[in-house]
């Protein structure tokens, strides 16, 4: 048996499916382009590394677990070899990686966002604002008893519930690259074993005080996002004076810190954010967030006025939580068998939660029956702070949901995105009678029957794939092809010769496209272009230049790197897509 506390170095079990949090990143820092200031955050070698068997021999892994995406609408993030359509609606979640086949879990927010873990007020909610935000103190009080260091308060409290950490890690502000962390206090080798986190010591609906009554009223509770009786139980536990997770609640950041753009005020976060398309899901958020607490959250505490102080019935505290949720909790994915059912509810994982997030991760969180684990992937020098992976985030995903952005060209997970009906506009302005014109819309609405193309969806282009390479090459080719061709597929229902094209849709293979094809997606990148404010020499010349780079604002530095990411990916695109010559914005 360990002691209590701690996992000896030497500790190995059995093998466990590896977990793929998509919880919120605490941030890296604020970034800088090509020739910026250097980034706090640190890589400490090459992604991945093969995982020696950890936890019990005679323990069979029960499947991945995954983080929710953010809150109430991203759209899924397909996996590295291929990512599904995304559509930004509500429920239309990020696009989280998975390491298994594309599974449509939230990889944006149920309601829209992610946050991290300090709650913030957001603009354009009532009483919202700096001045109104609650400290984390004034809804939960002092730890009664408790150590004045809430880390060693923690530590104590992770000895009494069982939470096991290795003597090769520390909990520590110092060393980080936000808020707290986790450090390396000896070199630590891939596939040990940093902490272990027993079922029981996880906060979800289940294990809160008032279980019994979020069971008994779960009908009540059903909300499109799912989160209610987390969100619930999280708003009674902060405000409860015998509440077991007290010391848990002491390390999270104090409200109103959240530097999420949904807690921005509305005119600098489409200044800043414009053509991203971080606004339009903010504004989704926000609104489905007012939604949820006016019609279910609200009247339930009203019932349970015993349950839920005054102090805690708020719009704001509400909003807070849900940021926390999107950026901190964890969701267990289902069975393959399970497909059809609703997503697992959100839970949270003490310690787990603490490691920020790095593309170039290196460590990851395993489950199994009893508990959870997080190994090493790759060895840790001393010193070094130990990462977790949020999933295969793009920047725009980042920011949306935890409030941080990974400098480029950090960040290998980027993506831009072209939106669907940006293609048909492109196909449209290239017709030149009324016959053509109708004949597109046509075409497009055949794409539509085939679920290829949605009004609110969008391609989905990274740095070296385009992640909806299925949808694209089947609207390039239906846009393109000739009437009488397009005649004959129609009449087949869509049933004719469906192969793929040579070589897929890689990067590397876009210019062996059809010239046709090509010149529709040049000029389908050339109007998302002109949806953002500045161009990218604009953005360049201020990522360049360090003196001007370090006058910015933390949101503005934020926000560049965001914008300067999608458009060097579609800039890259306009290259490989090049007909002729044509003017670049």
């Amino acid at each position: 048996m360990f002691s209590v506390g701690t996992i000896p170095a030497s500790a190995n079990t059995g093998r466990s499916a590896a977990w793929t949090p998509k919880q919120a990143p605490r941030g890296s820092g604020a970034g800088a382009g090509p020739e910026t200031p250097e980034v706090a955050a640190r890589s400490t070698g090459p992604p991945g590394g093969a995982l020696s068997d950890h936890g019990d021999p005679d323990e069979a892994p029960t499947g991945e677990w995954r983080v929710r995406g953010p809150a109430f609408s991203f759209a899924p993030h397909p996996s590295s070899a291929r990512r599904a359509m995304r559509l930004r609606p509500l429920r239309s979640l990020p696009r989280v990686p998975r390491p298994s086949p594309l599974v449509p879990t939230s990889t944006q927010s149920p309601f829209c966002a992610r946050a991290s873990r300090s709650p913030a007020v957001p603009s354009g909610l009532s009483g919202a604002g700096p001045g109104h935000c609650a400290h984390l103190s004034q809804v939960a009080g002092p730890v009664d008893g408790g150590d004045p260091d809430p880390v060693v308060g923690f530590l104590n409290w992770c000895r009494r519930v069982g939470l096991e950490l290795s003597p090769k890690v520390a909990v520590s502000r110092q060393g980080t690259v936000a808020g707290y962390g986790m450090v390396a206090r000896e070199s630590v080798q891939a596939g040990e074993l940093l902490f272990v986190v027993p079922r029981a010591a996880l906060l979800s609906q289940y294990t809160c005080s008032i279980g019994g009554l979020l069971e008994r009223e779960r009908g009540a509770l059903q909300s499109q996002s799912g989160w209610v009786p987390l969100l619930l139980a999280l708003l009674h536990e902060l405000q409860a004076p015998a509440s077991r997770w007290r010391p848990y609640f002491a390390l999270w950041p104090e409200l109103g810190r959240l530097e999420h753009p949904m807690f921005w005020p509305e005119e600098q976060r489409r200044c800043l954010l414009q053509g991203t398309g971080v606004p339009e899901a903010v504004e989704k958020d926000l609104a489905n967030i007012r939604s949820e607490y006016h019609s279910i959250v609200l009247p339930f505490m009203e019932a349970h006025p015993d349950l839920f102080s005054l102090r805690v019935r708020s719009l704001e505290l509400y909003h807070q939580l849900v940021a926390l949720v999107m950026a901190y909790s964890f969701q267990e994915p289902l069975e393959e068998e399970e497909d059809e059912k609703e997503p697992n509810s959100p839970v949270m994982v003490p310690a787990a939660d603490i490691l920020n997030h790095l593309a170039n991760h290196n460590a990851n969180l395993e489950y199994s029956a009893n508990c959870l684990r997080m190994v090493a992937t790759q060895p840790i020098p001393k010193g070094h702070e130990i990462f977790n992976t949020y999933g295969q985030m793009a920047n725009w995903q980042l920011i949306h949901m935890y409030g941080f952005v990974e400098p480029y060209p950090d960040n290998t997970d980027d993506t831009a995105d072209i939106q669907m009906v940006t293609v048909r506009e492109a196909a449209l302005q290239g017709t030149k009678t009324e016959a053509e014109r109708l004949l597109a819309y046509e075409r497009w609405d055949f794409l539509c029957k085939l679920e290829m193309v949605g009004e609110e969806g969008a391609f989905v282009i990274g740095r070296e794939e385009v992640l909806t390479e299925e949808e694209l090459i089947t609207t390039l080719k239906v846009l393109c092809m000739p009437a009488e061709e397009f005649r004959e597929l129609k009449d087949q229902d869509g049933g004719g010769d469906n192969k793929r094209e040579e070589g897929s849709l890689t990067i590397t293979n876009i210019p062996k496209l059809k010239a046709s094809w090509r010149q529709l997606l040049q000029n389908s990148v050339l109007l998302t272009l002109q949806t953002y404010a500045t161009d990218l020499k604009t953005d360049q010349d201020l990522l360049s230049n360090k003196e001007v780079y370090a006058q910015l604002s933390w949101r503005e530095q934020q926000a560049l790197q965001v914008r300067y990411g999608q458009k060097m990916i579609l800039h890259q695109l306009l290259e490989l897509t090049q007909v002729g010559s044509f003017p670049v914005p």
